[in-house]
C-alpha cells in the first residue's frame, strides 16, 4: 500500500466549533444521542487533515480506518443552534489502532468551553481493502503511540 505522507505531524489534540442543526434534534429540540458520534468522527477527520492528509487520500491508498469500539457518556443535553467546543485527542494506540478521547461542551461567548455535555472513547482500525487488519502508515502510527 502506498499511502500518501503527511506534510507536517499529525496533531495529537485539536478543537473544533460544531454549531447544533435542526435536523439533529428531536421535536423538543435537544440533539438526538446518534449525531454525536458524527461530530466526534468530525473531530477525527479534522486532526488527520491538520496534517495535508484526508480520509479520501488514505482510502484511495487502501488503507481504511473503522470504528471498532465507541462509549460515549452523555451529562447533559445539546439543543438546537447551540454552540459546542469539541475536543479531540489520540489518546493511544497501536500498529493497527488509534485510540481518541473526546469532550464536547457548550461553547461560550469568549469561545471557551462551558458546561460539559459529552465525554467518550474510541478505538480506531486499520483495514485493508478486503476488511482485514492491517498495519496503520509508519507516521500515523507514532501518533497512535
Amino acid at each position: 500500500m502506498n499511502a500518501p505522507t503527511p506534510q507536517v505531524a499529525v496533531p495529537t489534540a485539536g478543537t473544533l466549533t460544531v454549531r447544533v442543526r435542526y435536523s439533529e434534534c428531536d421535536p423538543m429540540g435537544v440533539a438526538h444521542h446518534s449525531v454525536y458520534a458524527l461530530w466526534f468522527e468530525l473531530g477525527r477527520t479534522e486532526l488527520l487533515r491538520g496534517c495535508g492528509v484526508t480520509y479520501a487520500d488514505l482510502e484511495k491508498a487502501g488503507v481504511f480506518l473503522a470504528v471498532t469500539r465507541l462509549e460515549t457518556r452523555y451529562r447533559a443535553p445539546a439543543r438546537y443552534d447551540d454552540a459546542l467546543l469539541l475536543r479531540t485527542e489520540v489518546t493511544g494506540g497501536g500498529r493497527a489502532r488509534i485510540d481518541h478521547a473526546y469532550e464536547l461542551r457548550r461553547a461560550t461567548a469568549g469561545g471557551d468551553g462551558g458546561d460539559l455535555l459529552a465525554t467518550a472513547t474510541s478505538t480506531i482500525a486499520c483495514l485493508d481493502a478486503q476488511g482485514r487488519p492491517c498495519a496503520l502508515p509508519g507516521w500515523l502510527v507514532a501518533q497512535g503511540g
